[in-house]
């Protein structure tokens, strides 16, 4: 049976250091000159199901409808093209109809924080924010002991302040305390001194390093030229000697299959979380724009009670 072994709880700051570089633990969706967007509430795989039966069947049965028609057989063109078009259309409307979970918005403009819990906005400025952070342990028998350190933060309902969450940054689960307080300052870096900045979270006029960081999560579509990558390397370290591997070999034949089904998913990831974004009511929406209002949340909430009164 697993047992979590509880540690002391760290408390993080807006306005103070932990000490750790700034890294990004693949859970940012978004990094823009005026928000950071964290993906929340699972569905990462989203598109990955139209992927599979459009990229894969779907081309396979369009393709044969080709050669088919190439070939003048056009009853099989049809019989393919009937079954490879609802392939793809059938799933990608049921994953991009489906709204997404809407992400944890950090606004740098407006200095605060918004996020949905099941319609219901949530709020809370950046200002004298703090972060929680618990390390512990699981431990069990043919798992021996993983180390995992959670990230919470405190939001308050919109126009209901007596009503607060907290919200987890991402699952605890593989992470160290140690990169936990390193994504805290990725968030730190952004919100204080970004939207871009260095390896010491040091502004920046260079978006070098954050497209470094995000450029660590791995993508399928990218696969291939990674391969074609470390085969080109492969051949100059081996100076003209035998340097294709069989594994190497292997994945210049399956890779390229692969492909559009990796294609497709994305595009349909991207299509989903397009239409999620109208799901945030106006005032989140209006406050993330350039030239949108720089009023806090917390300011109207205030500016209404004294109405009130």
């Amino acid at each position: 049976m697993n047992t979590p072994s509880p540690t002391p709880t760290v408390i993080l700051e807006a306005n103070k250091s932990t000490g750790e570089q700034p890294v990004e633990l693949f859970i940012v969706d978004e990094h823009t000159e005026n928000y950071l967007a964290l993906q929340a509430g699972g569905d990462f795989d989203r598109g990955l199901l139209t992927g599979a039966l459009g990229g894969i069947g779907g081309c396979a049965m369009l393709g044969l409808g080709l050669l088919g028609a190439i070939q003048g057989m056009f009853d099989i063109t049809c019989m393919t093209f009937s079954i490879g078009i609802p392939l793809f259309l059938a799933p990608f409307l049921w994953e991009t109809l489906r709204p997404l979970p809407l992400p944890i918005l950090f606004n740098r403009r407006t200095q605060e924080i918004y996020f949905d819990h099941d319609g219901e906005l949530f709020h809370t400025p950046w200002d004298g924010i703090i972060a929680v952070s618990n390390e512990f342990q699981i431990v069990g028998a043919q798992i021996g002991s993983i180390q995992n350190a959670s990230l919470e933060i405190r939001v308050w309902k919109f126009e209901e302040p007596e009503t607060a969450l907290m919200v987890s940054l991402g699952a605890p689960f593989g992470k160290s305390l140690a990169l936990q307080k390193g994504f805290w300052e990725y968030i730190r870096s952004y919100m204080n001194n970004g939207p871009y900045f260095d390896e010491h979270g040091n502004h920046s006029e260079s978006d070098t390093f954050v497209k470094s960081q995000l450029a660590v999560r791995f993508k399928m579509s990218d696969s291939f030229k990674h391969t074609l990558a470390r085969i080109k390397q492969a051949k100059k370290d081996a100076g003209g000697k035998n340097y294709l591997s069989g594994s190497d070999f292997a994945m210049l034949i399956l890779e390229p299959m692969f492909y559009p089904m990796a294609r497709i998913q994305e595009f349909t990831y991207s299509i989903a979380k397009r239409r999620s974004r109208n799901r945030w009511p106006s005032l989140v929406t209006e406050r993330l724009k350039a030239n949108g209002p720089t009023t806090r949340l917390v300011d109207l909430e205030c500016e209404k009670g004294e109405g009130a009164e």
